[in-house]
């Protein structure tokens, strides 16, 4: 990050910037053993819903998909 800062492209040198902003997230993004797998899995799943249905139905049937499917 210091030879971005200093020799680096523009580009370069607003990423070190950013990480340097951001650095406790970044530690902790990398350091911790916690996955959002689970997560992600739900929201492919609910985006897969949201496409199966759009145009045809209300939220209220949204919901109940979203509720009721495996």
């Amino acid at each position: 990050m210091v030879h971005a800062r200093l020799d680096g492209q523009r580009e370069l040198r607003t990423l070190a910037a950013g990480i340097r902003r951001d650095r406790a997230a970044v530690l902790a993004a990398l350091t911790t053993t916690h996955a959002s797998g689970a997560v992600e899995g739900n929201v492919a799943r609910i985006r897969l819903l949201k496409r199966q249905l759009y145009g045809q139905a209300d939220f209220d049937l949204l919901r109940r998909r979203i509720l009721l499917s495996p």
